[in-house]
């Protein structure tokens, strides 16, 4: 990571990432899709559940976000060591992330969907579905926990066969187990659940599988492990508020779940075909980053600045480009991407305006995308933090709240791109405040090139 010339290294980490992450993208869209077909109060309690899924992936790739840059940064100052104890709390915090959620999970999930609606179908459903993804969610931890420790040597291929494969093996079962086919039970929404369930246990076993035998940076040895809090302190350091951040996304689609169910469940369940779809322009986005990060701390760490800003550089005109080809075409197939979730003529009405208007804040979220993750390598996690709190709460739900007032429901998707606006100016302010306190006062190494 300090020697291959900038742009080769990010493509070679990047492209699987982003290629895995295309594939989750597509198996959420699957998932929805099928769910559909059973009818629109499955498909508006999938979308009500997505809050709690939501804050299960912020705590599971938050805690990876400090457990990478801690280790790569290890790993750049050939800390071998302490690499390795590093990997063995990763494994720990994962295990325990679990316990919380799955205790969560099984006792709170039908209060969860009766605060926010009264229809008794999307409750039985939503209820159905979130027990079975909160108390089997030992695969997504343990699936997040041991491809962090792969994307911090640099070993991205690996991850996007595990995220592959777990994937795959959500789309296949989607079908069979929300239907019954083949002789499998019909579960429903509950098959839904337990497809993805299935998926991440999978993805989660051949994880630890590739990191036992293809991963030589890092060895994991729980005999004679104990806590260290310095370095729990150092992996929730830059984790916590990345945690946060994510858990911000869960609050935001909670109020706005609020604000849009008011208007119609109709109009939610839009709302959760919008964050379905959105996957497609964010995911790949989020896989560029996964290959930046680790690059950034480690170039952090050997002290070479020049990487480090070509590093940036190249993500963000990446990053500007995949999100110019998602507004293309949400401004112009709308109704094609809509018809995929088998939308009756009340959600194309109101679902093809909402997508057009959405779309326009793109290119600001990809520049906002970067630019925090540039933060949290460099453990500046507060302002990273600041700028999903300005992204989506700030900003984003009052003016969503305001435009509600209005009675008008198609002008309250303008809150979107504005909060993106926002959010890019501060981006911009912190990116020249880092640049100046960071990277240029690094006295460079030898070989920075």
């Amino acid at each position: 990571m300090g020697v291959l010339p900038v742009n080769r290294l990010l493509v070679t980490m990047s492209i699987p990432m982003v290629v895995s992450m295309l594939v989750q993208a597509l198996y959420n869209v699957v998932d929805s899709m099928f769910v559909a077909q059973i009818n629109e109060n499955a498909l508006t309690a999938v979308s009500l559940a997505f809050p709690v899924q939501n804050l299960m992936i912020a705590v599971g790739t938050g805690t990876g976000v400090g457990v990478n840059a801690l280790l790569s940064k290890s790993l750049g100052q050939k800390d071998f060591d302490k690499a390795n104890r590093t990997a063995n709390h990763a494994v720990l915090l994962a295990a325990c992330s679990y316990l919380v959620f799955a205790l969560l999970g099984g006792f709170f999930s039908r209060w969860f969907f009766e605060v926010q609606t009264d229809v008794q179908e999307i409750i039985d459903y939503g209820t159905s579905y979130l027990v079975i993804c909160c108390v089997f969610s030992f695969g997504m931890f343990g699936q997040f926990a041991f491809e962090r420790l792969l994307q911090s040597t640099g070993k991205t291929f690996y991850t996007m066969i595990t995220q592959g494969i777990g994937a795959i093996i959500n789309i296949i079962f989607d079908p069979i187990l929300i239907f019954g086919l083949i002789g499998f039970p019909e579960m429903g929404v509950a098959g839904a659940a337990a497809a993805t369930v299935f998926g991440q246990i999978v993805a989660a076993v051949l994880a630890i599988i590739l990191n036992h035998y293809k991963n030589d940076e890092v060895r994991i040895s729980l005999k004679k492990f104990r806590p260290e809090w310095k370095i729990i302190r150092q992996i929730y350091g830059v984790g916590v508020p990345s945690i946060i951040m994510s858990s911000i996304g869960s609050v935001m689609t909670f109020g706005m779940n609020k604000i849009l169910i008011a208007f119609s469940t109709t109009a939610t369940a839009v709302f959760g075909v919008y964050f379905k779809l959105q996957s497609f322009a964010f995911m790949p986005v989020f896989g560029l980053n996964n290959g930046m990060v680790p690059i950034v701390a480690y170039n952090f760490g050997a002290r070479k600045p020049k990487r480090m800003m070509r590093t940036i550089w190249l993500s963000i005109a990446y990053a500007l480009g995949i999100m110019a080809i998602a507004i293309v075409i949400a401004q112009t197939i709308p109704d094609k991407l809509l018809l995929i979730f088998n939308a009756s003529e009340n959600m194309m009405e109101i679902g093809i305006p909402a997508l057009r208007i959405i779309s326009l804040g793109f290119l600001f979220a990809g520049f906002d995308v970067i630019i925090g993750s540039v933060l949290q390598a460099l453990s500046h996690g507060f302002m990273s933090l600041s700028l999903s709190l300005l992204r989506q709460l700030i900003v984003l739900l009052p003016v969503a709240y305001l435009l509600s007032l209005t009675g008008n429901l198609q002008i309250i998707w303008w809150a979107f791109p504005l909060s993106e606006i926002a959010s890019a100016t501060l981006s911009a302010i912190y990116f020249v405040i880092i640049r100046k306190k960071d990277i240029q006062s690094i006295q460079p190494a030898a070989n920075d090139h």
